[in-house]
C-alpha cells in the first residue's frame, strides 16, 4: 500500500495564483504608484530617512497596498505581522500584541499590517493607540473606505494617510507583459479583446493577473480570442467606459446638463448608461445632491431634500432597490424650476471674499461680553429686528469700510419668485428705515 505521506513534494511545490506568483520581491519591480514609491515619492523618502512611522493606505483593490506593506518591512528590517479586521477580533489582536512585545524586549520590531481596517469597531480602533504610541509596532492599515468616515480621528491623528491610485492602462498592460514574460507564454488575444480584458480589470492589478489565468486555462491549441469570445469565457462584460477617464467624465457631464436642461428622459437614459457600466452609485447620488444645490437652489428647496433622501436610501437600500430611489430623483431634478441665482451668488461672494480681506463686522452687530469692548462701542445702535415693525429694522451689516453688496439675484421662477417679492419689499423697507434713521 502506498504511503499517503511519503511525497517529497513541500509547500512551496503547491499551486499558487499567478498574481502571488508576480509578487513584487523590491520596490524597484511595482507596478504603478509612482507618485508613493518614484524618485521623489512619499514612501522612498520614508525609506531613504529610515523612519516609518504609522500608515493608512487608502484605495482600491489591487493597487499593491499588502505589497508595499511587506516590502516595508523587509526594507527597515522589522518583522512583517498581518491579519484581517474581517477574520480578526479583541483576542487576535491581544495576541499580536503581545508577540510584538516580546520581539521589542529581544531587540526587534514589528510592522503590523491590518487589512481592511475600517471594519474594526471604534473600541478595536482604540486598542491600537497604545502599542502605537510606545513603539511596540509600527501600523500600516489598508482600507478602502474614506478613513476620515471610517476611522476613529484619534487612530487618524497618528498616522499619515497615503492615497493609492487604480492602475492605468498602461500599468496593466505592463503587469500583463509581466506575466507572459513569467509564464513564457503570450495571451490568446487579439488587441481588441486585450483591451477589453484590460477595462475588465477596471484598475485591479489582481483583477487583470486573475483574468489572464481564466483566459489561458480556456484557450485551446493555437487558439485566438476575439472580445466576443472573451466575454463569453470570462462571463463579464467589459464596462462601458472607464472610471476616472474620459468616458466616466463625458457621461456625467451629460447627465448633468440633461438635467439642466429640464430633460427627464434623457436624464434617465445616462443615469441607467452609467448604472449600466459598474459606476458606485453613491457617486451618481452625491451629483445628484450637487445638481439640486447648483442648478435649482432655492427655486425648489425640496430638490436637495430629496436628492440627498435619495442619496440615503441606497445607501440603505443597495443594489438594485436602491437604484429606483436615485432614479425618481433625477426624474424629479430634471422636472423642477431652475434656477442657478445661489450657486452665482456663491461665487460672487466667495470672490469678495478673498477680495476685501478681513475687514471687521460694524461694531453695532457684534457682542459685547466685556467692559472694554463695551466702551469700544461693541454692540452700540443695534436694533433688535423682532422689536421693529415688521420684525425688518433694514440695518447695514457689512463691514464699515465696505459697500453694500449684492450677490443674490434670485429668478421668476419656482419659489424664489416669492423669495424675490420678500426682498423687494425689504429693500423698500431698508430705504424707508434708513431714512427715518438719517442713515
Amino acid at each position: 500500500m502506498a504511503d499517503l505521506f511519503a511525497s517529497s513534494k513541500t509547500i512551496e511545490d503547491a499551486p499558487r495564483p499567478l498574481a502571488d506568483r508576480l509578487r513584487p520581491s523590491k520596490l524597484d519591480d511595482v507596478i504603478g504608484q509612482g507618485h508613493l514609491i518614484g524618485k521623489e515619492g512619499t514612501l522612498r523618502r520614508m525609506l531613504k530617512s529610515r523612519s516609518l512611522g504609522s500608515l493608512i493606505f487608502w484605495g482600491p483593490p489591487g493597487t499593491g497596498k499588502t505589497t508595499l506593506a511587506r516590502l516595508m518591512a523587509e526594507e527597515t528590517e522589522l518583522v512583517f505581522d498581518q491579519i484581517s479586521a474581517i477574520f480578526s477580533g479583541v483576542a487576535d489582536l491581544k495576541k499580536v500584541f503581545e508577540a510584538a512585545r516580546q520581539r521589542r524586549i529581544m531587540g526587534q520590531g514589528t510592522l503590523l499590517f491590518v487589512d481592511e481596517i475600517h471594519r474594526f469597531n471604534r473600541a478595536q480602533q482604540d486598542s491600537f493607540l497604545p502599542v502605537m504610541e510606545d513603539g511596540t509596532v509600527t501600523l500600516i492599515g489598508a482600507t478602502t473606505e474614506n478613513p476620515s468616515f471610517e476611522l476613529n480621528a484619534a487612530l487618524l491623528s497618528r498616522s499619515q494617510v497615503l492615497s493609492f491610485h487604480s492602475l492605468n492602462e498602461v500599468d496593466l498592460e505592463n503587469l500583463l507583459k509581466k506575466a507572459e514574460r513569467r509564464e513564457g507564454k503570450k495571451l490568446p488575444l487579439n488587441e481588441e479583446a486585450r483591451k477589453n480584458l484590460i477595462r475588465m480589470a477596471d484598475g485591479d492589478g489582481r483583477a487583470s493577473l486573475m483574468l489572464a489565468e481564466e483566459v489561458w486555462r480556456a484557450v485551446n491549441e493555437n487558439e485566438i480570442f476575439d472580445s466576443k469570445k472573451l466575454q463569453e469565457i470570462l462571463q463579464r462584460r467589459a464596462p462601458v467606459y472607464d472610471k476616472g477617464q474620459d468616458g466616466h467624465y463625458n457621461l456625467i457631464s451629460a447627465l448633468h446638463k440633461s438635467v439642466r436642461g429640464s430633460d427627464p428622459d434623457a436624464a434617465l437614459y445616462y443615469l441607467a448608461r452609467m448604472f449600466d457600466a459598474g459606476e458606485d452609485p453613491l457617486y451618481l447620488g452625491r451629483r445628484l445632491v450637487r445638481m439640486a444645490s447648483e442648478d435649482i437652489g432655492l427655486a425648489d428647496p425640496q430638490a436637495l431634500v430629496i436628492a440627498n433622501a435619495a442619496k440615503d436610501a441606497y445607501d440603505y437600500l443597495g443594489s438594485p432597490e436602491g437604484e429606483l430611489a436615485l432614479a425618481q430623483a433625477c426624474v424629479y431634478l430634471a422636472t423642477a424650476p431652475k434656477s442657478n441665482a445661489l450657486y452665482t451668488a456663491f461665487k460672487q461672494s466667495m470672490h469678495s471674499a478673498k477680495e476685501n480681506g478681513s475687514l471687521l463686522p460694524p461694531k453695532h452687530i457684534l457682542n459685547a461680553p466685556t467692559k472694554l469692548m463695551k466702551e469700544e462701542g461693541y454692540g452700540t445702535g443695534y436694533f433688535y429686528d423682532h422689536d421693529a415693525p415688521e420684525a425688518f429694522s433694514g440695518q447695514d451689516y457689512f463691514p464699515e469700510k465696505m459697500e453694500r453688496q449684492h450677490f443674490y439675484q434670485p429668478v421668476e421662477r419656482g419659489f424664489e419668485r416669492d423669495i424675490k417679492k420678500r426682498l423687494d419689499y425689504w429693500q423698500k423697507l431698508r430705504r424707508k428705515r434708513q431714512e427715518e434713521r438719517g442713515d
